[in-house]
């Protein structure tokens, strides 16, 4: 079943090369076009497209405007934010994902119609597969549940689950405090690190590193959004600044973030242009790694939203050093990729709904 979708730009020329773009692809069919956030909103309403693409700053009615209508009037329309790659891009971009957009792409800076083509192709060739499954998971959380009896387990079963769960509670009552929270996210990210951050106590006790894959700029604008919202601290991390506890760490978008040993036992951050991994910059593997190489046993990881499978390689080295690690479940995901591939590879003590989380996290970094 194809992807119906709306294409809102005021600028001709990105409505034809996103409309364009967007034909290249066999499972989509581009439904309409609109000039003005009024007249998408209009068109949404009439053509109920599976996606819209849309621009944020538009006349008549801007594209936080437009998401803000759409909310209103309950329209299940998913909306890809196309953004400019700006500071007040970034700005814009950030509460437009808190207002319900799933994802975003930035306007490529090209000057040619066949290079603005080539890179909208590029960057919706990431995002389409994820959001039709999505949509798939969608029309299955909408059907009517089936209760059925639960299932009469044979004894040998119960006593083989208790003492499964025995050994789990011994390991963890054993484990070595956490000393550090490790979170890896990618698509639907903001939206959910805006729920889980704020959750969590302001004196936790440790430091919070955090990889989003993310341009530049767009990391900042991230912390900062993120800042306003949590008792923790929150910053786009820094090279060589020493961690501190009760604050979070954001990576820079298109540099690589690592934890090493800095002066007198202190820990500190270290910045690198290094080469991508699993096509990220930054990358989860990259930070996770950098932890279990330095510090091992002493994190709680968490895997979140987004597609891939970033993260899942070096949680097996965390969790052969004794890690906790969490993933988010599939029905609170905009993506079940990354937390997918970490629960198949079974390296995962937790698989929790977003909101419960941040009092697992506490928990565990308490000890209770």
């Amino acid at each position: 079943m194809s992807i119906r979708t709306l294409v809102a730009d005021d600028s001709v020329l990105f409505r034809l090369v996103i409309s364009d773009a967007l034909s290249t692809f066999p499972d989509v069919q581009v439904v309409g076009t609109a000039a003005n956030g009024k007249l998408a909103v209009q068109k949404v309403r009439e053509l109920k497209p599976d996606l819209l693409t849309l621009d944020l700053e538009m006349p008549e009615m801007d594209g936080l405007a437009v998401l803000d209508a759409l909310r209103e009037s309950g329209e299940d329309t998913m909306v890809i934010v196309v953004s400019a790659l700006t500071s007040r891009g970034g700005h814009l971009t950030m509460q437009a994902l808190e207002k319900g957009a799933l994802d975003f792409i930035t306007k490529p800076d090209t000057r040619g119609a066949k290079e603005s083509r080539e890179a909208i192709v590029k960057a919706l060739s990431e995002k389409l597969p994820a959001l039709a499954n999505r949509r798939a998971i969608r029309k299955i959380l909408k059907q009517p549940r089936v209760l059925t009896k639960p299932a009469v387990l044979p004894e040998k079963k119960k006593v083989a689950d208790l003492a499964h769960t025995v050994q789990v509670m011994n390991r963890l009552a054993n484990a070595r405090r956490p000393e550090f929270i490790l979170i890896g996210v990618s698509t639907g990210g903001p939206n959910a690190l805006a729920q889980l951050l704020p959750a969590i106590p302001g004196n936790i006790g440790v430091p919070i590193l955090l990889v989003q894959h993310m341009p530049p700029i767009f990391t900042k604008s991230l912390a900062d959004s993120l800042s306003a919202k949590c008792a923790l601290k929150v910053r786009e991390a820094s090279h060589n600044e020493q961690v501190a506890p009760n604050t979070v760490y954001i990576a820079p978008g298109g540099k690589q973030m690592r934890l090493a040993s800095g002066n007198g036992g202190s820990k500190i951050i270290e910045i690198t242009d290094d080469p991508p991994e699993n096509n990220c910059k930054p990358a989860v593997d990259y930070l996770f790694r950098s932890v279990a190489n330095k510090f091992p046993g002493g994190s709680v990881a968490v895997i979140l939203t987004g597609m891939g499978s970033d993260g899942t390689l070096v949680l097996r080295l965390l969790k052969r050093n004794g890690c906790h690690i969490i993933a988010q479940d599939e029905a609170s995901c905009v993506v079940f990729g990354m937390p997918k591939a970490a629960i198949e590879a079974g390296i995962v003590d937790s698989v929790l709904p977003l909101d419960a989380i941040a009092s697992r996290i506490t928990s565990l970094v308490r000890g209770s």
